[in-house]
């Protein structure tokens, strides 16, 4: 059964009052904020989707040839899938290829394991990390939580359908509560949080990111939200000191809530504004590899 979301970190920095979810579904949990999808999320979810009409939220990868090792030329232009192709002449003529991905490549949609982040020596809910993730994988808080993939309602709040958030820009609770009224929606427990800012994922040395602030993260735990999912998430460079990324400081490792990096969001906000509607049924299915910090997906949004 659920218990009312806790506002103060149990561990080694109890006089941080951040919102935090340890605890909350036993010390052993993997799922954090998954635990809010329950049988009256999904059936709003599966409620939204009335035509099959599908929108893909993942950025398209263009591998390149695995030919100087896997971490060089090591900056983020570099595609996050290298790879080799391999001609099989026996018993049948066919082509295959290997590929090496990189997990948590700003141009890779990808979704965040609740062990990709640490905190205070800790990952979610309070697992020290040379017990959670050792060199022969992740034992605690991995890609396996995923394996049964997700289903739910999602939202998407456009916050750029007026042009891009302003470089720099902060977005806070009050943002998101413009969108709803806005847009005519509501986020109730359960659901998936979609965000547009108008920004590409992959951030640009010349000009601050806008981001989330840690007013929005409370906001997001406050309305329950289970998943997030965005054109941005944290802000480069950070804009506020004293808590500099909000989702994968706070929101990851505290509230065990699952991050959707780099997602692609345009062309389901053109959706959206064409149907008058922005609910629709989110479905993210990732490969059952188990043992991982982060894994690329593909989500969609079934209309």
């Amino acid at each position: 059964m659920d218990t009312e979301p806790n506002t103060q970190h149990t561990g080694t920095s109890a006089s941080e009052d951040l919102p935090s979810n340890w605890g909350r579904w036993g010390e052993d949990d993997e799922r954090g904020t998954l635990n809010l999808i329950d049988e009256e999320a999904r059936a709003r979810g599966a409620a939204e989707a009335r035509t099959g009409r599908t929108v893909s939220l993942a950025l398209p990868i263009r591998p390149t040839p695995l030919i100087s090792g896997p971490f060089a030329p090591a900056t983020q232009d570099a595609s996050p899938v290298q790879q080799v192709m391999v001609y099989v002449g026996s018993p049948a003529p066919a082509t295959a290829d290997v590929m090496l991905v990189t997990n948590h490549h700003p141009g890779s949609t990808h979704l965040d394991a609740l062990g990709h982040i640490v905190r205070d020596g800790r990952v979610y809910p309070g697992r020290p990390v040379d017990e959670a993730v050792t060199p022969a994988g992740a034992r605690h808080g991995s890609t396996a939580a995923y394996a049964a993939g997700i289903a739910t309602r999602g939202i998407l709040l456009d916050l750029a359908a007026d042009g891009p958030l302003p470089s720099g820009h902060a977005v806070t609770s009050g943002d998101f509560e413009a969108a709803e009224e806005r847009q005519g929606v509501r986020l109730e427990s359960g659901d998936a949080l979609v965000v547009r800012c108008g920004w590409s994922a992959t951030p640009d040395p010349d000009r601050p990111m806008p981001g989330m602030s840690l007013d929005a993260v409370r906001w997001m735990h406050q309305r329950g939200a289970s998943l997030y999912a965005g054109d941005i998430g944290d802000a480069h460079p950070a804009l506020d000191p004293a808590c500099p990324l909000p989702l994968h400081h706070v929101a990851l490792p505290m509230m065990g809530l699952p991050l959707i990096d780099a997602a692609e969001v345009d062309e389901l906000a053109a959706v959206c504004a064409e149907l008058g509607r922005y609910a629709f049924l989110l479905t993210v299915a990732p490969p059952r590899i188990h043992g991982l910090t982060g894994v690329p997906v593909n989500p969609l949004a079934v209309f």
